[in-house]
């Protein structure tokens, strides 16, 4: 394919900071902060909708999943925990390789791939949960990325996705609180012209036949330093889409 997801500053900007993947101190610190809102929201909702045993020690046993633009596995070490068949995939080398390596090391087996939404899709890869968590915002081409990710779903399938949408509200919150004022990002991290809406994936997903199932907004409180579930979708907020059953 002549078109391509990749933006190769994204690529870049992320593969200088890959060393601190798994450092909850470091400069991915917001989403080790983030990680506990989204894995809750994920876990329950890909046992509700496969009518799961959310009491077993591995209650997504059976299910084939994805995390596109894994980074270093924050997302895929937790999924085969709870028993999925993960792969990784992120466009960027070496966070596959940290990816890779850090799985070793605990001891899960992970298939950790460096390629594309567009490059899996064209393979005929599918999943029954796609998890396209804090990916899209970063991209070169939203709507390749978006209809390559939906075809990567099977029939009767789920994927999440999780972004910052596209306010005023999210570019002081996003942007100049937490990259200028607070410093929890380093300057860079986020383009205010690449966030996008709600409904902008609604549209794209709709017509891949991906109707959204649910939408949630996740807003952090500085009272209890952590990030929960809202009903305020103006900054971060996450959809859970789904695949008609053919």
């Amino acid at each position: 394919m002549s078109a391509t997801t990749i933006e190769a500053a994204e690529v870049d900007r992320f593969t200088a900071m890959a060393d601190e993947w798994w450092d909850p101190k470091g400069k991915f610190k917001p989403l080790h902060k983030f990680n506990p809102v989204r894995l809750a929201y994920i876990r329950n909702a890909v046992i509700g909708h496969f009518s799961l045993d959310e009491t077993a020690r591995e209650p997504f046993k059976g299910l084939r999943l994805l995390d596109i633009g894994c980074g270093g596995g924050l997302l895929c070490e937790p999924m085969k925990r709870l028993g999925a068949d993960v792969v990784g995939a992120d466009a960027g080398e070496k966070n596959i390789q940290i990816a890779k390596n850090h799985a070793e090391r605990v001891g899960l087996d992970i298939d950790y791939r460096a390629t594309t939404s567009e490059s899996l899709a064209e393979q005929g890869e599918q999943f029954d949960v796609v998890l396209n968590m804090e990916v899209i915002e970063h991209v070169n081409d939203i709507q390749l990325y978006l209809e390559s990710c939906a075809a990567l779903v099977k029939p009767g399938g789920i994927m999440f996705v999780a972004t910052i949408n596209r306010t005023f509200k999210a570019y002081a919150l996003a942007i100049v609180g937490a990259e200028h004022v607070l410093r929890w990002l380093p300057k860079g991290t986020h383009t205010y012209d690449k966030f996008v809406t709600p409904e902008e994936i609604t549209s794209i997903l709709k017509r891949c036949d991906m109707p959204i199932k649910e939408r949630v907004g996740v807003s952090y409180s500085p009272l209890e330093d952590k990030w929960k579930r809202s009903k305020d979708m103006s900054v971060n907020y996450m959809l859970l889409a789904e695949k008609p059953k053919s």
